[in-house]
């Protein structure tokens, strides 16, 4: 049995369909795409009863309005925002049910940037390449939301019975990036390394779901020559000519040409998607441990 509709009332400053992502395309050059606060998503998807790569809305500091045309039972997690039901407030990381022909209205986040929207039975758009995620970087998957926009909806499904805890720990004082030294930290001065390790950096507006950019002191290059493009992943640290280290998520291209002075573990990037412009970034670097000799 089909679903119904979901109509966007208010597509807010940027919402975006995201799933687990698009793997195994690196080759072709697509980009993995997929939401930046996975956990925040998985645990929208479970509250509604949904499998963990239903897609959800991941919104960006104001929020969405929705109407569904039938009853659904949706949840809002991630950054913490005010959450109503035709102007009636509701709980935040919990299964609400919405009333078929009533506006689900998520406000300005009050911690953090991005927030997540889940509807039992999920958002059933055409998946391309076997990801529904929206892909800003090359444009695959359905465009950035609009005011107006309708959008497919999968059968009704029970929510889960499963009780989440929930604990918010407030808006980060600091982000935290532990960063694997290499490939190419030689093209760098040791003065460079010891700047990424001491100096205090804060996060740039121009940040996107591309990467993470960074305001702070330049790191020096030892190495002056050109680079022939490498392949890129999430969580690599690239330092284009301006020397302010970029740090790539989710959309990032899959090859580039300017040198990755290290690589932050993927379990760790969660965080840098609820990093607000000018928040102070930490980068703490360590170096591959050498096997000793056999």
């Amino acid at each position: 049995m089909s679903g119904g509709k979901l109509e966007v009332v208010r597509a807010g400053a940027l919402t975006t369909l995201q799933d687990l992502g698009r793997y195994g395309h690196a080759g072709l050059g697509v980009p993995r795409s997929g939401a930046l606060d996975q956990p925040a998503h998985r645990l929208a998807n479970r509250l509604v009863g949904n499998p963990a790569d239903a897609a959800t809305l991941e919104t960006t500091l104001t929020g969405v309005a929705v109407r569904a045309s039938q009853a659904v039972t949706v949840a809002v997690t991630g950054a913490p925002a005010p959450v109503r039901v035709d102007g009636r407030p509701v709980a935040w990381a919990a299964a609400v049910h919405l009333p078929a022909g009533a506006v689900l209205d998520v406000g300005l986040t009050t911690g953090g940037l991005r927030s997540y929207v889940a509807i039992g039975g999920g958002i059933t758009v055409a998946p391309v390449l076997g990801s529904r995620s929206t892909d800003l970087l090359s444009g695959l998957g359905p465009a950035p939301l609009a005011d107006g926009d309708a959008l497919p909806l999968g059968a009704r499904i029970a929510p889960s019975r499963h009780a989440d805890t929930v604990v918010w720990q407030g808006p980060q004082r600091e982000l935290v990036l532990p960063v694997l030294l290499g490939p190419r930290d030689d093209w760098f001065t040791g003065a460079a390394v010891r700047t990424l390790a001491a100096a205090r950096f804060s996060v740039s507006p121009a940040s996107n779901r591309i990467a993470l950019r960074t305001e702070g002191p330049a790191l020096e290059r030892a190495v002056h020559g050109e680079l022939a493009s490498e392949g890129m992943v999430p969580g690599a640290v690239q330092v284009p000519p301006d020397g302010k280290p970029v740090l790539f998520l989710a959309d990032c291209p899959t090859t580039g040409g300017y040198p990755v002075i290290g690589v932050v573990p993927e379990s760790r990037l969660f965080a840098a998607a609820q990093a607000v412009p000018g928040l102070p970034v930490r980068f703490v670097p360590t170096r591959r441990r050498r096997r000793p000799a056999e």
